[in-house]
């Protein structure tokens, strides 16, 4: 299945300040979570990002929000995003049927919500590069389950060129000048 700007919503996961510190590749999936969310809202795709108790884990990392300023953030409780009610309903709402998910941690919160979406009948897309745990054994094992439970394991640049579709207009020069420019001096990891 192609990914469609016009059925698209990026979903960042929990990328909190309290909370990076602790995360092997958190400084990456930060970086490339705002990458992909400026593409995004380049493109007229929403972005939204949730905080897990943010009174504990403290608010969303100060880079990651100065580059999306139009994103909508919810807050939570629960584990899984989509059992929220205001949530849900937000974005059965919205259209959106295609979620791209990053963000913190992949085997806690990040793999509940994606469960919960693909549960509801979302179609979910896991950005590998954006989505990190503690523990780099964690983060493998959640994306493995959420394959097994009919997620679709992305790259940024995928998302980015799928929702473009072409090269000869405005946007993908816009968005191309934007991959030229490196977002990370780690190296992808994609496991």
């Amino acid at each position: 299945m192609r990914l469609d700007s016009k059925k698209s919503l990026l979903l960042l996961i929990d990328l909190q300040a309290g909370l990076l510190p602790v995360i092997e590749g958190g400084d990456q999936a930060v970086t490339e979570a705002a990458w992909l969310g400026g593409v995004a809202e380049a493109l007229d795709v929403p972005v939204w990002i949730t905080e897990q108790y943010p009174a504990g884990l403290g608010g969303s990392e100060p880079r990651l929000l100065e580059a999306l300023p139009h994103h909508c953030l919810w807050q939570k409780l629960h584990f899984n995003a989509h059992a929220e009610a205001d949530f849900a309903g937000a974005l059965a709402a919205s259209g959106r049927t295609q979620i791209v998910l990053g963000g913190t941690e992949a085997h806690i919160c990040v793999l509940q919500t994606g469960l919960g979406l693909l549960e509801a009948g979302y179609q979910v897309f896991w950005l590998a590069e954006a989505t990190a745990s503690r523990r780099a054994e964690e983060a493998a094992l959640a994306r493995q389950r959420i394959m097994q439970a009919g997620a679709t394991v992305v790259s940024a640049d995928m998302v980015a060129y799928e929702w473009l579709e072409r090269c000869d207009d405005a946007q993908f020069k816009q968005v191309h000048r934007r991959n030229l420019k490196p977002r990370s001096a780690r190296p992808l990891r994609f496991f």
